[in-house]
C-alpha cells in the first residue's frame, strides 16, 4: 500500500502530464498535432511536442542537469510510459463514467478559484492587514440599521438619522448615552456603544478600515456595512499584544440568580485563590474545584488567544499578566468568577508564517468584495461586456408588484420572433460577452427563479438587483469557461490532474490492488525471486542505554528480577466500607483503572495486600483481597495474573493495597523517562545488521553481555544467541516482496503496451530542448 500512495503522487505530481488530444489520432506519417509538430508517436498516436516541453521545464528546470541530452531522454521515456497508460485509460472508457466526471469537476472548480480573482488586489489586502494586526484598536460605535439592498429612500432616512447622531457627538453629547438612547446594536444598552480592543480581520472590512484611519479621541464619518450605518469613537490605538494562552480555575454564577448564590461564589473563588498564593498545587485544586468541565481535566488549560477573543473583563486581566506561571486576582464574568493563570506570550508571527492563513481569511472576510469588484471590472473589459440600452429597458418594463411580492411570473415565447428595428423583444440580445448573446428571455427566466420578497422596493429597483446579480454570473461563468484557452497554466494543470486521475483508477486495477490480491502470482514470484529475500547474521537479544552509569546499572539489575514496579499513574489503594468486604464508589474506580493497565500490558501482574482496620476482623483482609481479585477476573484478567496477601496487623483505612509489576521492559522505560524522555531506551528483540550501531559492532562476538560508552550514552548488550544468515520467508518479507512484485507487474505492462503502441521518437524535436 505504501508503494500505491507513492506511485499516486508521482502519477499526478511528479510527471505531471500534459494534455490529452483527440482520441481520432492524427496519422503516424505526419507526426504533427492540431498545435504543431509530436516530439514522438506512440503507434498512431502524436505526442505534442510543445506539452512535453512545458511538463519538461516545469518540473526540472531546476535540477543541475536540466537541458542536458540524458535528463531530456531519461524524462521523455517517463513521460512515454505515462502517457500509455493514459491511452489505455481512455481505450477502456474510463474518462466517459461519471465518477470521473464528478471527481475531474470538483477539481477544476478548485483549481479555477485563484483565476477568478485579482491577485494584485489579494496581496494588497493580505498585506494591509497584517500590517493592521500590529495594532490595537479601542473604539465605541452606534449602529443605525439598513439592509444591503433597501431602497434609496429607506437608505436615505437612515444616513440622516446616522448623521444627526455624530453632529450630536461632535457637539458634545456623551456618546455612550447618544449609544444607549439611539443605537440599534441591542447590546449599547448594556455597554454603552464599547467594543473594547479588536485587531484587523475581527470586524467587517468597511468598519475595520474607517477605525483604524480615526485619529484617537475622534468620531468618524458614517460608515456603511452589510448591518447598516455606523459612527466610530476611537477610545485608544495601542502595539499588538500578541497570543496568550492561559489556564484559569472557574466557578461559575448565574448572572441572574439569587445574591445569596452571588455571594457564595465570591467566598468559594476568594478562597481557592487565598490558597493558590500559598502555594497549594494549581493543578489539584482546579482538577478539584473548576467548575469548567471542558477545561479542568487538563490543568484549566485554554486555547491561545488574542485581542478580541475573550469576553472583554477576562481578557483585560488575562494581557495584563506579563510572566509565565503568573496568577491573577479573581475576576468575574457573565459566566461566572475566575482565576487567571498566564502560560505563556507569543508576539505577533511573522508575515510569512501568517501569509497563506491571512490569505485564506482574505477569501472569507468581507474584502473580498473588493477583490470580487476588481475582477469584475478587468473582464468587463477583457471579455468585451456590452449592454443593449433597448433590451435592458424592456425588460425592466416587464417588473411589476409581482417581482416585489416574489411572486413574479414569466413565460417564455414558443416561437423567436424578430423585433422591429429600435426595438426589443423577449428574444433580443440584454448584453454580449465576446459577441455571444444573452436574450431578455433568458434574464427573465433568472429574474422568476431568483426573485424573492423585497417589501417596500419599487418594481424597477427589485428588477435593478436581479439584473446586477445576472450580469455578475454571466461574466463569471464566462470567464471560468475560458480560462483552459486563456491560460496555459491552468489548461495544464487541468489536464495533469484528469490524466492522473485516469492513471490512478488504471494503476489501482493493474498493477497495486493486483498485486495485494493475487496471492498466487506473489507466491511465485517470491519462489523465482528467493535470493532478493535473505536474512543477513542476526542476534537475539537486549540493548540498553542510559544517559548515566547508575541509571544503566538500575536497569540491568531490573532487567534481571524480570518484574519492574509499575506506579506511574496507579493508584494504591481501592478502599471498602468498613466492617466489610464492599468496595467503596473510589475503590471501584481504582480497580477500572488496574484492569485497564493489566489489559494495555499483557506482561504485567498484581498483587493485592488486603488490610483491615483496628477493630475489625482479620479475616475481612483475606476477603477484601478476594474481592478484588473476583472483580477483575470478572473483567477478564486471569486469575494466574493476581497475587493475594493479607497484612499483618491493623492498617490506617480498610482497603487493599495494590502493587504492579511488568515484564515489558516499556515499564521500566515509563518510570525512569518521567522526568527525561531520553533518560532510558531498552530494546529486546531480534537485531540486524543497521537495527542498533552498538549491537552492530558486537555481532562477531558471541553470546554475553558487553558494556560500551559510545557518543556520551552508556550501553549494556547482552547477545542471548546468534541467528544465522539464511532465507526469509514470505511472511517476515511480505512488504517489500509485494512492492517488488507491484514494480515487476508495472514493467510487464509498459512492455506489452509498448508492443502495442511502437513508440517512434521525433529527434528533431528532442535535440530542441537540449540547451547544453
Amino acid at each position: 500500500m505504501h508503494k500505491r500512495i507513492l506511485y499516486a503522487g508521482a502519477a499526478v505530481v511528479t510527471l505531471l502530464a500534459g494534455c490529452q488530444t483527440s482520441k481520432s489520432a492524427a496519422s503516424a506519417a505526419t507526426a504533427t498535432t492540431a498545435t504543431g509538430p509530436a516530439v514522438e508517436t506512440l503507434g498512431t498516436y502524436p505526442v505534442p511536442a510543445n506539452e512535453f516541453a512545458y511538463v519538461y521545464r516545469k518540473n526540472n528546470s531546476t535540477a543541475a542537469d536540466y537541458g542536458t541530452r540524458p535528463s531530456v531522454t531519461e524524462y521523455l521515456d517517463l513521460y512515454t510510459n505515462f502517457r500509455l497508460k493514459v491511452l489505455e485509460a481512455e481505450q477502456r472508457g474510463l474518462d466517459t463514467t461519471q465518477a470521473f466526471k464528478r471527481e475531474l469537476d470538483g477539481y477544476r472548480q478548485q483549481l479555477s478559484q485563484p483565476y477568478l480573482t485579482e491577485k494584485s488586489v489579494t496581496d494588497q489586502l493580505v498585506r494591509e492587514a497584517y500590517e493592521r494586526m500590529s495594532q490595537e484598536v479601542n473604539a465605541s460605535h452606534i449602529l443605525i440599521r439598513v439592509a444591503p439592498d433597501a431602497t434609496p429612500q429607506d437608505t436615505l432616512a437612515a444616513y440622516q438619522k446616522i448623521d444627526k447622531i455624530r453632529q450630536d457627538a461632535l457637539a458634545g453629547t456623551d456618546f455612550a448615552q447618544l449609544a444607549r438612547a439611539q443605537s440599534e446594536d441591542p447590546s449599547a444598552k448594556e455597554n454603552g456603544g464599547k467594543l473594547g480592543y479588536f485587531t484587523a480581520m475581527q470586524m467587517v472590512y468597511p468598519f475595520e478600515s474607517a477605525a483604524y484611519k480615526t485619529p484617537v479621541g475622534q468620531v468618524s464619518a458614517p460608515i456603511r456595512t452589510r448591518f447598516g450605518y455606523h459612527v466610530i469613537k476611537v477610545n485608544d490605538k495601542r502595539m499588538a499584544q500578541g497570543e496568550i494562552k492561559v489556564a484559569h480555575l472557574m466557578i461559575r454564577m448565574n448572572a441572574n440568580g439569587a445574591k445569596s448564590d452571588s455571594l457564595t461564589a465570591k467566598k468559594k473563588i476568594d478562597e481557592l485563590y487565598s490558597r493558590l498564593k500559598k502555594g497549594e498545587n494549581w493543578d489539584k485544586l482546579v482538577a478539584q474545584f473548576s467548575e469548567d468541565a471542558g477545561s479542568a481535566a487538563n490543568g484549566g488549560e485554554l486555547p491561545p488567544f488574542g485581542t478580541g477573543r475573550m469576553i472583554p473583563s477576562f481578557e483585560e486581566v488575562a494581557f495584563k499578566m506579563q510572566k509565565p506561571g503568573e496568577i491573577a486576582a479573581p475576576v468575574q464574568t457573565p459566566y461566572g468568577w475566575h482565576v487567571i493563570k498566564l502560560i505563556e506570550r507569543q508576539p505577533l508571527a511573522k508575515f510569512a508564517d501568517v501569509e497563506s492563513t491571512l490569505k485564506s481569511k482574505v477569501a472569507k472576510d468581507s474584502r473580498s468584495e473588493l477583490n470580487k469588484a476588481a475582477f469584475l471590472k478587468r473582464v468587463r473589459q477583457e471579455d468585451q461586456f456590452m449592454e443593449t440600452a433597448v433590451a435592458k429597458t424592456y425588460a425592466f418594463s416587464k417588473a411589476d408588484t409581482a417581482l416585489v411580492a416574489g411572486r413574479y411570473k414569466y413565460t417564455a415565447p414558443t416561437a423567436p420572433a424578430k423585433a422591429a428595428k429600435g426595438t426589443a423583444n423577449d428574444n433580443t440580445a440584454l448584453f454580449t460577452i465576446k459577441g455571444k448573446p444573452y436574450l431578455v428571455k433568458d434574464f427573465l427566466t433568472y429574474a422568476q427563479q431568483n426573485q424573492r420578497p423585497r417589501t417596500g422596493t419599487q418594481p424597477a429597483f427589485a428588477m435593478q438587483q436581479l439584473y446586477d446579480q445576472y450580469v455578475e454570473q454571466s461574466l463569471t461563468e464566462f470567464e471560468k469557461n475560458s480560462l483552459e484557452t486563456k491560460y496555459e497554466d491552468y489548461r495544464m494543470l487541468v489536464k495533469e490532474y484528469r490524466d492522473g486521475i485516469l492513471l490512478f483508477q488504471l494503476m489501482d486495477e493493474k498493477v497495486w490492488s493486483k498485486a495485494i490480491e493475487d496471492t498466487v502470482g506473489l507466491k511465485k514470484y517470491f519462489a523465482e525471486n528467493q535470493t532478493k529475500y535473505q536474512w543477513e547474521q542476526r542476534v537475539q537479544g537486549t540493548a540498553t542505554s542510559a544517559a548515566t552509569p547508575a541509571l544503566l546499572a538500575r536497569v540491568q539489575k531490573e532487567l534481571k528480577t524480570g518484574r519492574f514496579p509499575v506506579t506511574k499513574n496507579v493508584p494504591k489503594t481501592a478502599g471498602f466500607r468498613t466492617g466489610s468486604g464492599s468496595l467503596l464508589k473510589g475503590g471501584v474506580l481504582a480497580l477500572e483503572d488496574v484492569t485497564k493497565r493489566l489489559l494495555q500490558d499483557t506482561l504485567a501482574r498484581v498483587t493485592f495486600t488486603g488490610r483491615m482496620k483496628k477493630g475489625e476482623k482479620a479475616s475481612l483482609a483475606a476477603a477484601r483481597a478476594d474481592s478484588a481479585a473476583r472483580f477483575l477476573n470478572r473483567r477478564g484478567i486471569p486469575s494466574r495474573r493476581i497475587s493475594k496477601k493479607m497484612q499483618a496487623g491493623a492498617a490506617a483505612e480498610s482497603s487493599v493495597q495494590i502493587a504492579l509489576a511488568s515484564a515489558n521492559p516499556a515499564a521500566i522505560e515509563a518510570e525512569l523517562n518521567e522526568q527525561n524522555p531520553l533518560s532510558v531506551q531498552i530494546s529486546q528483540k531480534v537485531f540486524q545488521k543497521g537495527d542498533n550501531k552498538v549491537v552492530d559492532e558486537l555481532m562477531s562476538k558471541g553470546p554475553g553481555t558487553y558494556n560500551v560508552q559510545k557518543d556520551g550514552r552508556y550501553y549494556a548488550v547482552t547477545i542471548d544467541r546468534i541467528l544465522p544468515a539464511g532465507p526469509k520467508t514470505l511472511a517476515e518479507s511480505r512488504g517489500q516482496a509485494t512492492s517488488d512484485y507491484q514494480t515487476y507487474l508495472e514493467k510487464e505492462w509498459i512492455t506489452q503496451m509498448r508492443a502495442a503502441r511502437p513508440v517512434k521518437v521525433n529527434e528533431a524535436e528532442v535535440s530542441k530542448l537540449v540547451t547544453k
